[in-house]
């Protein structure tokens, strides 16, 4: 259904229990996991789940969602179900229907269902508060909630149905009512969005965030599958998620960096992705993000400018590395620098003009995806609404938002926002931990320290052999020597050695460093208790 093709190793009907071919397929089943598990969508399928960890996902939640569905219906008789939405989203724990009212059968909806998540922090009575409180959030950029109601175990919620799906579907040309995998997994096309679409969205999309931020609302769940298109406006989905207790689509990444450990900031990292995605049109390879190319939507638009002014026999003089767009994209491009540009003397100023809108962009990624931004820290929303990118961007809504929050209602929402932040640091430092346990356990096993410890060791054998030699050395030379001084350890201070002497060093043969308080005797002094005692001459 993703449409992929995985490296899964061929099987063998003779001789498959030899011992050099099962070590192979081994080999061969272990990258084919890797493939699945480091790709984003298909490690979150429901299937790999269930294969991987099947304890913890033997569960069928279509039917649990079915369950709490009909007695919501019971209680509810004016809505009726058309059809249910298979696989359109990528939670497992999560069942979308298409709904109808039955006094208006032409009106489409779409009711979503969801499970407790591990984040969930809130009493069973606030947060039934809180999903209620939802119908009656007004923002110009956020999608209206119909209908919301919830228990001690679920939610359910009722949106109206869009045809033209989300900032996703738009990207990747999909149809909304289809399964997740097929829609993003493989996409045949790859193409990001113009430029003045990118700045407008980004822009009513931080306009959101910034509004919830001040709210004290948590979020933490932006990606391109929850931003509803109506026209040229952005609204947001799912802000019931973060009063579940679910978990964000780009968890894997924002747990691996320990800066990004507000949900404030983890909203500005998953813009950061949102973006990226908008302007290359697919979600990145890594994060962090090593390098930047320019946007292949962006790359079209300075050629269409460069044929539209230059004509296409010279285009490929003055811009060799520039592709060849489609038809329809050539002509319109070509019109619109006729337009806004009829004379080539402007040619230079219109390019230095795209390159900088086109700087400003990838400042915003970087300030956002790049390895210094994710080690030093995100930046706020405040601040990108101040970029260059976004700033001279005019919003022509005049809806006023509304959304009030009782203040107790308002502290428990600042309880599980602190909650949902401290399990985030944990996962970050039990990561860490782990990290640098394996780092270290690959260093001391490779070959080049092995040869390391080797060589230390012979050293350090050869080195005891020669002090051992010359020790015994020493000793032997020593005993012959009988005029030389030598220290003796014979007990505790409390002894007497001989008459008049105490202490628990004496002397006699070699002269060597003894400890504090040593008494040293001189030659033919009490030579004869010592002399009876050690067996040496004076």
């Amino acid at each position: 259904i993703a449409g992929l093709s995985l490296p899964l190793p061929p099987k063998k009907l003779i001789g498959n229990m030899d011992r050099e071919f099962i070590a192979e397929r081994q080999k061969g089943l272990q990258n084919y996991l890797n493939v699945i598990t480091t790709n984003h969508i298909l490690s979150n399928c429901e299937l790999v789940k269930k294969f991987l960890d099947p304890n913890n996902y033997s569960a069928s939640y279509t039917e649990i969602a079915l369950q709490q569905v009909s007695m919501f219906f019971r209680s509810e008789p004016k809505w009726e179900v058309v059809e249910p939405l298979k696989d359109i989203g990528w939670r497992i724990r999560k069942k979308y229907f298409l709904m109808k009212i039955k006094n208006q059968p032409k009106e489409r909806l779409v009711l979503s269902w969801a499970d407790l998540g591990p984040d969930k922090y809130l009493s069973d009575k606030d947060f039934q508060c809180l999903i209620k409180l939802l119908p009656s959030c007004l923002h110009p950029y956020i999608y209206r909630v119909t209908f919301a109601t919830a228990n001690e175990s679920s939610a359910l919620l009722i949106r109206m149905f869009n045809e033209k799906g989300t900032l996703k579907d738009l990207i990747y040309k999909a149809k909304p009512k289809d399964p997740f995998l097929r829609k993003y997994c493989n996409p045949k096309k790859i193409q990001g969005l113009e430029l003045q679409q990118i700045k407008t969205y980004g822009r009513q999309i931080l306009e959101v965030l910034k509004f919830l931020h001040d709210k004290g609302f948590p979020y933490g769940h932006l990606h391109a599958s929850n931003v509803m298109l109506e026209g040229d406006t952005c609204r947001l989905l799912d802000l019931e998620n973060s009063l579940l207790g679910l978990p964000s689509f780009y968890r894997s990444y924002c747990s691996q960096f320990r800066k990004i450990n507000t949900l404030e900031s983890v909203d500005v990292h998953c813009f950061g992705h949102l973006l990226y995605e908008m302007t290359y049109g697919r979600p990145p390879d890594s994060v962090p993000v090593d390098s930047f190319p320019p946007a292949p939507s962006m790359a079209v638009g300075q050629y269409g400018v460069w044929r539209g002014l230059l004509g296409p026999r010279n285009v490929q003089s003055y811009s060799p590395s520039f592709q060849s767009p489609g038809k329809t994209q050539r002509k319109l491009l070509r019109s619109t620098a006729r337009k806004s540009y009829s004379y080539k003397s402007n040619l230079s100023d219109f390019l230095k003009c795209i390159s900088l809108k086109i700087q400003r962009a990838l400042a915003v990624l970087e300030s956002t995806l790049s390895c210094e931004a994710c080690k030093n820290g995100m930046p706020t929303v405040s601040r990108l609404l101040q970029m260059p990118l976004f700033s001279d961007v005019l919003l022509t809504t005049s809806e006023k938002p509304q959304f009030k929050i009782p203040t107790k209602l308002k502290e428990a929402l600042r309880i599980a926002k602190e909650c949902i932040e401290k399990r985030l640091i944990e996962e970050q430092k039990q990561i860490h931990q782990h990290r640098r346990l394996t780092r270290a356990q690959s260093h001391h096993g490779s070959e080049e320290e092995r040869k390391k410890r080797k060589i230390l060791a012979r050293k350090k054998s050869k080195r005891s052999a020669v002090e051992n030699s010359e020790e015994h050395s020493a000793k032997y030379s020593n005993s012959n020597n009988s005029g030389n001084w030598l220290e003796v350890v014979v007990g505790p201070r409390s002894q007497r050695l001989g008459p008049g002497v105490k202490g628990s060093w004496v002397f006699l043969g070699s002269v060597v460093p003894s400890a504090e308080n040593k008494r040293t005797l001189s030659p033919g002094q009490d030579c004869h208790s010592i002399q009876r005692l050690t067996g040496l001459k004076c």
